[in-house]
């Protein structure tokens, strides 16, 4: 978690805090796009409002995202709103590029999270969420689309306080409900903003709040200020002694609230018919974070005067070149700079520095503290690298990167292909680090691994059209694990070789038991110096290096704690050789004595239907080991929430538009691991 100075300092004297960069974050459809696109479109940024729907949009700029219609890719704008720069990030709202979302929340000071007025808070929402928890980024809320049927402020504000353990600070009052949603009541300023009143529907009037609306305006209004007073000491004492909170007061505590993260707060509008927008950017200009309220990284402030401290958390080939994307925290880079790669040790010149615009780019002779920009010229860098001055070197905490949990066997369709292919799957791999290639040790296949079906199928799909290969692939496999159920105590091995010059030689004794969460613990309670430290962190390194092949059916093992309790060493044939060897040995004997079972990563499925269609979809997802956890009914639509393995997923969204005349949809987040029946094992395990 980050902590800030919720010092606000004049842009006058320092024009970092004129700065905002963020990222647009939601579940898949809720409309990140469209919000990015009205605000490039309020900002003068574009002259035409581009369309998800007819693959016009400026950020989702990829033909697979224009024919898919989401966001795929993390793509950067920029614009300028009020005296402001505002640097965005639309990622995407798919659980299958999570790990695109955490590398930008890595990098971002703040975000806009959107929800839909009619689902409010749906899996892939709160999943984000969590994810800007951990990175600590401060957040403001768009609840969207409320002008379609069904939509709900309340009930939306409701589920994010429910679900997502937040205080809304709701600080709009809708005009108009669904097809008459006109504008909001801004209750700090208690002012109706109107659209489409006369001076064309892409701009809003200011005008008093409607006489209807005026009473429940003033409730939400005190509403709000009662809530702001309970989590603020400075506006609890003006509203002890006034008995109220001024417009002023307000606006200060909820940015203050926003940066500390003790509360949200909640706009609302319909980003496809380009109200609310222009509130909301103002919003982001009042309540989120400037490169300026960030705290040092490594001792180094966002000051263009420090030693250089930039990280790169993307990496695209195009087809003028390889784009680095960096965001800097300190110092000043420009072109024809040398920089280090503090990971490596190597040295890398900036040939170009480029601001962003989605798929156009805009040369700059150079970019400070507090930029996200892009440069051409390393060659190395990968996601999560540390770029810094050579003479100050600093290395940053890089993004973490999930493990892949769905494979598929590729080959290349003409074997004339077979290099160009290897070639095309290195350079997707180094864009994208959640995707992992390797060779099958038993059959020689080439396996693209990732996050799941629709994250191997744009991969794949990436290398033919990008690289004019034919690629065949083999259906999707999922990565099983071995967990120990029952270990063993007081296992001993004595790891001795002889065959001339210089012997081998250790002697260890361990215990092997159950850790009771996925993960590997290791730890050494050895006494009297009979096994060295730097003998015990060997044994441990040869114990990670026996997880990789459990004894049930070669898959790798995870759920265990290892325990180093007695030993010996020879004085001239024991090294730190010898007992990593025996360390991997002797736990590969203990898993052969361990009762273990097999695990199967498992999925969060929320399946939307309509009601009628609930019987089929239940016994369908029974069919595929399903457990219901869940369901609600809203409209004439139910929504069931199960417990699914992922091995039966491939293929769902064909079997699920087949049972509900493709009204059904459904979405997944991952759900860890757990144990596969004996049943379904025996298919798995050979024997």
């Amino acid at each position: 978690m980050r902590t800030r100075t919720h010092a606000h300092t004049d842009t006058h004297a320092n024009p970092l805090t004129a700065v905002r960069n963020l990222g647009i974050l939601a579940h898949v459809d809720a409309g990140k796009t469209t919000v990015t696109e009205r605000i490039l479109f309020a900002t003068g940024t574009i002259h035409k409002r581009g369309e998800v729907h007819d693959g016009t949009t400026v950020t989702d700029f990829d033909a697979q995202e224009r024919a898919r219609g989401i966001t795929i890719f993390a793509a950067a704008v920029s614009c300028s709103w009020a005296g402001h720069r505002v640097n965005l990030i639309d990622t995407p709202g798919h659980v299958d590029f999570a790990d695109e979302v955490e590398r930008s929340l890595r990098v971002l000071d703040g975000a806009v999270a959107v929800f839909d007025a009619v689902a409010g808070v749906e899996p892939q929402s709160e999943s984000v969420w969590r994810q800007a928890d951990r990175h600590g980024v401060p957040r403001i809320a768009f609840v969207n689309k409320l002008d379609r049927a069904g939509a709900d402020l309340d009930a939306a504000v409701a589920s994010i306080r429910d679900r997502l353990g937040t205080v809304p600070l709701v600080v709009q009052l809708p005009v108009g409900r669904e097809d008459a949603f006109t504008g909001v009541v801004d209750l700090l300023g208690m002012r109706a903003l109107l659209w489409g009143t006369g001076s064309g529907a892409d701009s809003y009037e200011s005008a008093p709040v409607p006489e209807p609306l005026l009473e429940e305006a003033l409730k939400r209004r005190r509403a709000l200020e009662e809530t702001v007073a309970e989590l603020h000491a400075e506006a609890l004492e003006e509203f002890c002694a006034e008995g109220s909170l001024t417009e002023g007061t307000l606006a200060r505590a909820l940015r203050e609230l926003t940066l500390a993260g003790d509360g949200v707060v909640v706009l609302c509008g319909s980003a496809y018919r380009n109200r609310g927008i222009e509130p909301l950017l103002d919003a982001v200009v009042a309540y989120l974070p400037s490169p300026a309220d960030m705290p040092a990284v490594g001792g180094r402030s966002a000051d263009p005067a420090e030693p250089l401290a930039a990280l790169a958390f993307k990496v695209t080939a195009t087809a003028t070149g390889r784009l680095t994307y960096v965001r800097l925290y300190a110092g000043t880079l420009r072109r024809g700079d040398t920089v280090l790669d503090p990971g490596t040790g190597r040295t890398e010149r900036i040939g170009r520095i480029l601001r962003v615009q989605a798929d156009r780019h805009e040369e700059r002779e150079e970019a400070v503290a507090g930029d996200i920009v892009a440069v051409v010229g390393p060659k190395a860098a990968r996601a999560g690298t540390t770029l810094c001055a050579p003479g100050a070197p600093l290395l940053l905490e890089p993004p973490t990167v999930a493990d892949p949990v769905v494979s598929v066997a590729v080959e290349a369709g003409r074997s004339t292909d077979t290099g160009r292919l290897a070639a095309a799957l290195a350079r997707i791999a180094e864009e994208d680090p959640s995707l992992v290639v390797r060779t099958d040790a038993e059959t020689g296949q080439t396996v693209l691994s990732g996050l799941g079906e629709l994250h191997l199928e744009v991969a794949v799909e990436k290398v033919r059209r990008d690289q004019g290969v034919e690629v065949v692939v083999g259906r999707p496999r999922v990565s099983y694990r071995e967990t120990v159920v029952r270990g063993v105590a007081g296992l001993v091995y004595r790891h001795v070789k002889q065959d001339g010059g210089a012997g081998q030689f250790a002697h260890v004794v361990i215990d092997v038991e159950p850790l009771g969460e996925p993960g590997f613990a290791f730890r050494s309670a050895v006494v009297g110096g009979r096994v060295p430290p730097e003998y015990a962190r060997a044994v441990e390194a040869g114990c990670r290096d026996a997880l990789a092949e459990g004894p049930l059916g070669g898959y790798p093992v995870t759920g265990l704690r290892v325990t180093l309790t007695d030993g010996a060493t020879h004085s001239k044939d024991s090294s730190e050789l010898a007992f990593r060897a025996a360390g991997r040995f002797a736990l590969r004997e203990a898993l052969r004595a361990s009762a273990l079972e097999l695990l199967e990563p498992v999925a969060e499925v929320t399946v939307t239907v309509p009601d009628e269609s609930v019987g089929a979809v239940l016994g369908d997802l029974a069919a595929r080991r399903g457990r219901v956890t869940g369901s609600a009914t809203r409209a004439g639509t139910a929504a069931v929430t199960a417990t699914v393995p992922l091995a039966e997923l491939f293929g769902y969204a064909s079997r699920l538009r087949g049972r509900t005349q493709g009204r059904g949809t459904f979405t997944t987040r991952p759900a860890g691991l757990a144990p596969v029946p004996a049943a379904v094992a025996s298919t798995l395990l050979p024997g």
